[in-house]
Formats: structure tokens, sequence, C-alpha cells
């Protein structure tokens, strides 16, 4: 048993952290200066919720065996300040996983998209089949009550996030695990705000082939000419197993609850990955067939006769891409009403939205939604809805700038034969998307 403390303990990784080392029995401890839901629920049910909001430097005592640092502290929190002052041993949490699993078989998915949807593929095949693993993954899947698991395993999956790790480390957080198998299943340039131009970018895919454990593998998209050029570029190529993946072909008798180009590359990378841990090609299409996505990602909220609506979690320019067209193809006879918020620092950067070039031009609607008040939040300048029409390049774009005039918009819209898409990485102001009028 270890005392442990978290710094940042409300998000969505971290939350998590903490419920599965106080289910193993330790004494956890944390703090925030602010905890959403669900966040808030999770840890009050566990009963480790902190009992005051903000930071507070006396929880950081001699009798701590390690603290773990979240991402969104800042580098002059009181607490970090604590901690490094009295010497205590600090992870920032893809440090702690590594820590964890440095004895193992480390699965690491990584990429611009696709990420969370392949890790939860390769998770529900191997609880399928009865294997004993550990798992770090950033959604919600059915028959996982956490995101993250602790045992003695012999084999963990990771979903590998491209993001920096911490406010004191820089190092995009995948390149901390180390990977044995890795997975590379696309780059499209993502999080201008810390990778401002597309090189740098790229160079951090780099860094990630290069920390694959010598004489490890790496799975990875065929049709990428960005992958090609970063595994050119790593020094470490040499040393690893290159096995590419385009997309897979289905069997005639199994029918799946996922669709669209994009899953049958996701599919084809989970199945390569059980493969290269032993799963036979018949288990996994048995096992994977009644697989129906993680949370957000191609989400069904609602379906009747006439009406159909998903949610998904696409912000990056290729993933609204590929999640129109998903839905386009599979839908080709109802009508399509596509709704994308701008929510993250790069979608919101006047400098970074010509990147949505056609993204949205196979759908019958397509509307964009941004909120003034998350652009004076982030201190970035206005956008204009003229110049946002300019950047995706469709005419008819509707964009928003007011959620009650956005919901008032999307209710009023005729539900017959039609299907209603909304794609952010927020919630929409929150409003009600399963409204049945």
């Amino acid at each position: 048993m270890a005392k442990i403390h978290l710094i940042s303990i409300g998000g969505a990784v971290m939350h998590n952290i903490a419920i599965a080392l106080h289910n193993e029995g330790n004494i956890v401890t944390g703090s925030d200066d602010e905890i959403y839901e669900p966040s808030r629920t999770r840890l009050e049910k566990a009963g480790i919720l902190p009992e005051k909001i903000g930071w507070f430097p006396d929880k950081i005592t001699s009798d701590l065996d390690y603290v773990i640092l979240g991402m969104h502290a800042r580098q002059e929190n009181p607490e970090l300040l604590a901690a490094q002052k009295m010497g205590i041993k600090l992870f920032s949490f893809p440090e702690f996983i590594y820590e964890h699993s440095k004895n193992k078989t480390r699965i690491v998915v990584g990429g611009s998209q696709g990420k969370t949807s392949t890790t939860s593929m390769i998770m529900w095949v191997l609880k399928k089949l009865n294997f004993d693993f550990d798992y770090l993954v950033g959604g919600i899947i059915k028959g996982f009550d956490l995101m993250v698991r602790f045992s003695d395993a012999p084999i963990v999956v990771i979903e590998g996030d491209e993001y920096l790790t911490s406010p004191i480390d820089r190092t995009p957080k995948i390149i901390h695990y180390k990977a044995n198998i890795g997975v590379l299943t696309g780059i499209d340039w993502d999080h201008m705000n810390v990778f401002p131009t597309e090189e740098i970018y790229i160079s951090k895919f780099v860094e990630y082939l290069d920390s694959i454990e010598s004489g490890g593998e790496l799975i990875y998209y065929d049709d990428d000419d960005k992958i090609k050029e970063v595994i050119s570029r790593s020094e470490n190529s040499k040393n690893i197993k290159l096995i590419s993946y385009d997309k897979a072909i289905i069997p005639d008798n199994i029918i799946l609850k996922v669709f669209g180009e994009h899953n049958k590359a996701n599919l084809h990378a989970a199945l390569l990955v059980c493969k290269s841990i032993g799963i036979g090609e018949e288990k996994f299409w048995e096992a994977i067939s009644d697989f129906e996505g993680a949370e957000k990602r191609l989400q069904l909220l609602y379906s009747d006769s006439d009406t159909i609506k998903f949610l998904d979690f696409a912000h990056a320019p290729a993933k609204v891409r590929a999640t129109v067209n998903a839905v386009r193809e599979e839908y080709k006879t109802k009508k399509l009403y596509a709704f994308y918020e701008l929510h993250t620092f790069s979608s919101l950067n006047k400098d970074f939205l010509p990147q949505y070039k056609d993204t949205m031009n196979n759908c019958d609607k397509a509307v964009v939604l941004f909120n003034p008040h998350t652009l004076e939040m982030k201190k970035m300048p206005s956008l204009n809805k003229e110049e946002i029409k300019r950047d995706f390049n469709r005419e008819d774009l509707i964009v928003f700038d007011e959620i009650v005039e956005f919901e008032k918009y999307i209710y009023d819209l005729d539900p017959q034969n039609a299907v209603f898409l909304f794609m952010s990485s927020g919630n929409f102001g929150g409003i009600d998307l399963i409204n049945k009028r």
C-alpha cells in the first residue's frame, strides 16, 4: 500500500488513475482548481473527491510515497513547488504508466486520429478472449469500468497521446511509453498551440519511432506519405520490424456494428496487433463483431424509423472529413446534417482554419458553431463568419456564434429521413442533442 497525491486529480485520465489506485488499496488524495462531471461524481463515489477546490501545499507531506502531476497544473503550482522542495518522488502520469508497465509487453497506439477507436478494438478483443491485460485509453468503452487498469498482467494496451506530458516536461506523452509494439494510424497536423508548425508536429512522431524498443514492431498505415517520411527520418526504423496496413477486408460471415473506411483501417491495425500477440484472424473477427465503439466515437445517440443522431469526438481536419464521409457512405439515401463545433485551440486559430478546406462538403447541410466566450478565455482574437465560410470552402456553410440560435436551428430542421451528425471535442454548450421535437 502506498500513499499517493495527484495534482490535477479532476482530469479525464487523472481521475481514472486516482480511482484505480484507490481500488488497489492505496491511500489516495488529490487537488484541482476545477473538477467537472463526470469526474466529480466518480471521485465522490470512490470517496476521494477533494473536500475543497483549489491548491493546498499542506497536502504535500513527507510521508507521501510519490506525487503524480497532471498536465493542467502550472509550473508555479504551489503543491508542485512544495513537492519539488521536499524532494518527494514526482511522476507525470505517462512516466507513472511506464514505471508500472516497464516489465510488460507495451502496445502503444499513436497517430493524429483513430487512436481511441483502435485501442478500444484491441481491448475489446483481448477481453472477449479472456486475456489478462492492463490498459490506458482516452475514452469510455462499454464493459470497462475505468479508462485505466493496474495489475500484474503481462500486457498493457496504451493509447499514446502526442500532446505534452506535464507543465515541467514538454515531451509528448507517447514517447515515455517505449512501445514494444507501436501503431501509427496517420499524421495530420494538430495542437497548433504547442506545435506551431507542421514540421515540428511531424518531428514528434520521429521521436515516437525512435522510442520504440529495439527489436520491437511498428504497425503503420501505408497510405500516408507523412508516416513514410517519419520512417525514413527515424534512426530506429532499421532496428524494428515495420508492418504496413491498409483497410481490413471484412469476412463475408461477419456483420460489424461499426462502419466507415476509417474504421476499416482501424480494424486492420487492431487485427495486426492481435496477431502479433498470438491471436488468429478467425478468433479476432468473432470477438470484434459486437464491438460498438467507444463513447463519443461515432456514438449512436438516438435512432427511430425517420431520424438517426450521432456524436463524434472529431476535431482535427482529417477526422472531420473522415467522419462526414463515413456517415454519408453508410446512409446514402438520407439527408445528412453535419454540425461541427470549433472548440480546440487549433480549430479556433485563424491561421489553422484553412486546414478545414472541403472537410464538410459531403453533406446536405453543413453548420459550424463557435463560442466567443471560449475565444476570450483562451485569449484568442475573434473570428469572422465569412472568413470561416471561405476557409471551409463552402459558400452555403451556416456559422453560429450564439448557442441559443444554434439550438433553435437544429430543433427546427426537418427530421424526416435525416441523419444528424454532431462533431466536437466540447459539448455544444450543454444543449440536449437528443431532443425529439
